[in-house]
């Protein structure tokens, strides 16, 4: 069965205690994920969103037990990548005349993705589907992190369902940011945004400043994966605000790999001489060879500077090190 979050408002999606790598292994997720959906009763019934193809006859069994799928007037789809959209197919063979809204961008990749001509509703910023006592408003987010990405805020219980905005890959079956371990959190939320949105931080900034101009109200951010901000919202806006405008810590970065040790000796030779130098700095020596890739990326994300070093082999550097830099 679902969760209630609010009177109108049911989590319904998946927590999925065993992840430990994403995106074909490009990021690992040693706290699991959640794909989180939501079922808003409220006059109409909305199902936001959906979760990864693996679960989708779990997904709609255990929607089913929660509504009668026929009662279901509309899906919003956020975004459409396959850890949100791919128990979108199994869902629509129960009802396939159900209108799916999502953004232009959005239509595209589902034709794409599933090849079906379901009954998709296109919108754009500022268009609203009206519930009951609530209003759906829709706001567009491109390249946050998908050129389809939009976010939909819902009145009343005033909740922006911002799919991988403000997300983390967490699990927990608490679902709110009222009782989990938000040390845990936050170190999962930075990791997030170091290794998925950096690139975008631009857009972060455009898109959450046009938000805050809308002078919304906001009791909660209900994201695709990790934990609902319920005690805090505005926190984790301002933090993405510093996240990204140029961030840094006072810390610096030594990232090696080594051979024979002659890189690891000199990696090590170079953050005693910074902690000599400046004992308030912090330095963080990382072995490309051997940890995290995503952890790694998250400390230079963190740093002011960054130091980088490899062996040569035949007239070049490791494939750590590359894959890494690249």
């Amino acid at each position: 069965m679902g969760k209630k979050i609010t009177d109108k408002v049911t989590w319904v999606g998946k927590t999925d205690w065993e992840l430990k790598s994403f995106h074909g292994d490009e990021y690992s997720t040693h706290k699991g994920s959640s794909y989180n959906a939501w079922l808003v009763r409220d006059g109409k019934n909305v199902l936001i969103d959906t979760v990864w193809g693996p679960y989708d006859k779990e997904f709609v069994t255990r929607l089913n037990e929660e509504i009668d799928l026929k009662d279901i007037d509309a899906i919003v789809m956020n975004h459409n990548e396959n850890d949100h959209s791919g128990a979108l197919p199994e869902l629509m063979r129960e009802i396939p005349d159900v209108p799916i809204y999502c953004t232009k961008k959005g239509e595209q990749i589902l034709r794409g993705l599933y090849h079906q001509d379901w009954n998709y509703v296109t919108v754009k910023t500022g268009d609203t589907l009206d519930l009951d006592s609530c209003r759906l408003t829709f706001v567009e987010a491109p390249m946050l992190h998908w050129p389809d990405t939009m976010f939909t805020y819902m009145s009343g219980d005033n909740i922006l369902f911002s799919n991988d905005g403000f997300g983390q890959h967490y699990a927990t079956e608490s679902l709110l940011e009222s009782t989990a371990d938000m040390d845990e959190v936050m170190r999962e939320a930075k990791k997030y945004y170091a290794n998925i949105l950096t690139l975008y931080s631009p857009q972060v900034t455009r898109k959450i400043r046009e938000i805050l101009e809308m002078n919304l109200p906001l009791n909660m951010i209900c994201p695709s994966h990790g934990i609902i901000w319920d005690q805090n919202p505005a926190g984790i806006v301002q933090q993405y605000l510093e996240w990204a405008d140029a961030y840094q810590e006072n810390q610096i970065t030594i990232v090696y790999d080594t051979m024979w040790n002659s890189t690891r000796q000199m990696a090590q030779a170079i953050a005693r001489g910074i902690e000599s130098a400046d004992p308030d700095v912090k330095v963080k020596l990382m072995n490309a060879a051997k940890d995290d890739k995503n952890d790694i990326l998250t400390e230079i994300f963190s740093s002011k500077a960054v130091l980088v070093g490899s062996p040569t082999i035949n007239y070049g550097i490791s494939h750590a090190i590359a894959g890494l830099l690249e």
